[in-house]
């Protein structure tokens, strides 16, 4: 199936953790095989990394905070226009095709 949010959009959590849900942020990654984005700001963990060596290069031991990646499932594109978040269809032309939100009917790219 076709993912309609993609890299650069804003997307509302609708689900999770109570503290990240009805946040906003913008989509760093798309992982379309496993159905899943990275979102900005969100779902962040934290990683104990050990000190290691590869390639003439040395990462530093510590601890590192990364955005985990979401289930798709779990957010709302946000529509630019009326600001809050929508269901998406796509609608195909002559032009090509074009991701509409479906409370206003305003094109989103």
């Amino acid at each position: 199936m076709r993912v309609k949010i993609r890299k650069s959009d804003t997307v509302e959590i609708i689900s999770g953790r109570l503290e990240e849900k009805g946040k906003r942020g913008e989509v760093i990654k798309v992982l379309p095989d496993d159905h899943r984005v990275v979102v900005s700001g969100i779902n962040i963990r934290t990683k104990h990394q050990r000190q290691v060596q590869t390639k003439g290069r040395t990462i530093n031991p510590g601890r590192i905070k990364f955005e985990a990646p979401l289930d798709i499932s779990n957010v709302m594109l946000v529509c630019p226009k009326c600001n809050m978040p929508v269901r998406v269809s796509v609608h195909r032309d002559e032009s090509g095709s074009h991701r509409v939100c479906k409370k206003c009917q305003a094109m989103i790219d």
